[in-house]
């Protein structure tokens, strides 16, 4: 456990600079770590910040000193790094209930020396299940035997491995999370400290734990080539969310629950640290997502990172990806008719019309100009809302929409709304092989092209914005009349 014994390292360098000038940045450096990090940390695994606990520290010690025979007020403060008598007995008053002129033997209260132990011990026997439950990096199974003597790639594979078996049974432990904080039952006051313990020693802890031994792991293969470099922006995201860095909606509950535990007691502030269930596939709809519901994402992103690469390649049987970018389109709109069942003599008509109509819209062109099947489901989780196809084209953002036709509008920019409109940011792939293999449904969530699509964009840690901006789009590189042969899908 290196990152214990690293926060070990900086307690020990306070501890040796209480009466001198202590910066912060000396402190994360004594911890291999960036300040901003090192200081999220700290107040996550030790449950108060470095400037707090450097404060108790140097007043639990200042009130020993003035019991020594003629010490000084004014001497001490100044020992302890304060400028002014005045501020130092505030300061000192607040501390020990007492100011330094009348303290006496008996009155002091004594702050201890931090010392780091994870070890979670008590609690109930379900919360402790959620603990255990998760699968977390076995390194004795990782590093194999004694003597046992490994390529990078092999090292590599098994990490891999380790991920494909916690992206099978991670999300559900979060959901039993979720349900065990919204249990009012689980949070009657006296249960407040030992649930304290599980979450955030046994579970974050735990987490930050796995994500700083995996990052040193990784760097050490990369010079081989072997490691997906996106995996360490998934694992420093993954930090941030486990150190309390919260997106604006859920930052006030996040910061309530770090600074006094006790917040929990709140029903509403366990509701944003919740979320709701999302199910194992994470893509089922939520009222609101919660804290945990992010966490679960960033644990999503990094077992994809690792493993997605070699899963796309796989996939690819009779066929091959020819080409891969991410386009930024100017904003745009999307002009068609509704498909009706593929295949059938009704939705061959509705393309003839659809794409005959569009033809004779001239000067409207927004330079991505195929025709496509567009496909979303009206910025809501496919578990609500069913799944709506429509051919035709993306036009320019002022173009005329036909009668009976009807249109979606793209926008450059993102728009913190549900659904529409959609943005004009995507991932297009293109395919060349086997015609049937790349249209293949059997084994894929929809088929073979979208699967692959959507398959790199995870690899790559790139967002998809499911459900509230879900846009995807079959290409016909060639007209509607020939097989697509390219795929479009949103992403942020």
């Amino acid at each position: 456990m290196n990152w214990i014994q690293n926060l070990s390292n900086a307690i020990n360098y306070i501890e040796k600079n209480l009466t001198t000038d202590i910066a912060m940045e000396d402190v994360s450096n004594h911890a291999y770590s960036s300040n901003s990090h090192f200081q999220r940390i700290f107040h996550l695994v030790m449950g108060l910040t470095i400037g707090e606990y450097i404060r108790n520290r140097r007043l639990s010690l200042a009130a020993f000193d003035l019991l020594m025979p003629n010490s000084k007020i004014i001497d001490i403060a100044m020992r302890y790094g304060y400028e002014t008598q005045e501020s130092f007995s505030k300061a000192f008053t607040r501390f020990h209930g007492v100011s330094p002129s009348k303290i006496r033997q008996g009155q002091a209260r004594y702050f201890h020396p931090l010392t780091i132990n994870v070890t979670v011990k008590g609690g109930f026997d379900l919360p402790m299940k959620f603990v255990n439950e998760f699968q977390l990096v076995d390194w004795s199974e990782i590093d194999g035997h004694q003597g046992e003597t490994l390529t990078a790639a092999e090292k590599y594979k098994r990490i891999v491995d380790w991920s494909r078996k916690a992206r099978g049974k991670n999300p559900l432990v979060f959901d039993a999370l979720t349900e065990w904080i919204l249990d009012d039952s689980q949070w009657e006051p006296e249960k407040l400290a030992e649930n304290e313990q599980i979450l955030m020693q046994g579970v974050l802890a735990r987490f930050w734990e796995q994500n700083y031994q995996l990052r040193l792991y990784l760097k050490e293969l990369e010079p081989s080539g072997v490691v997906n470099a996106a995996v360490f922006k998934a694992l420093d995201d993954f930090d941030k969310e486990l150190s309390g860095v919260s997106i604006k909606e859920l930052q006030e509950a996040v910061s309530r629950m770090f600074a006094d535990f006790t917040a929990m007691s709140n029903r509403d502030i366990r509701m944003k640290i919740a979320g709701n269930k999302t199910g194992p596939t994470g893509t089922s709809s939520v009222e609101g997502l919660g804290f945990i519901n992010h966490l679960k994402n960033c644990d999503a992103q990094v077992q994809w990172c690792l493993f997605m690469p070699g899963w796309v390649k796989h996939q690819q049987k009779g066929f091959q990806v020819e080409n891969f970018e991410y386009k930024q389109m100017p904003t745009m709109r999307f002009i068609g008719l509704e498909c009706h069942e593929e295949s059938s003599e009704e939705d061959r008509e509705v393309q003839k019309k659809a794409f005959t109509i569009l033809n004779s819209v001239d000067g409207y062109k927004s330079g991505f100009d195929y025709d496509v099947l567009f496909m979303h489901h009206y910025g809501r989780g496919v578990d609500i809302e069913p799944w709506h196809g429509f051919w035709g084209r993306f036009m320019k953002a002022d173009a005329p929409v036909p009668d009976g036709f009807v249109h979606f509008d793209l926008d450059s920019e993102y728009i913190d709304t549900l659904g529409l409109p959609f943005q004009s940011k995507f991932a297009l792939a293109t395919f060349s092989g086997d015609i049937d293999a790349m249209h293949k449904r059997e084994g894929y969530d929809s088929d073979a092209m979208y699967d692959v699509t959507r398959n790199i964009i995870l690899g790559q840690g790139v967002g998809i914005p499911y459900p509230e901006k879900y846009w995807t789009a079959e290409v016909f590189l060639e007209g509607h009349e020939k097989p697509g042969t390219a795929y479009m899908f949103s992403v942020v």
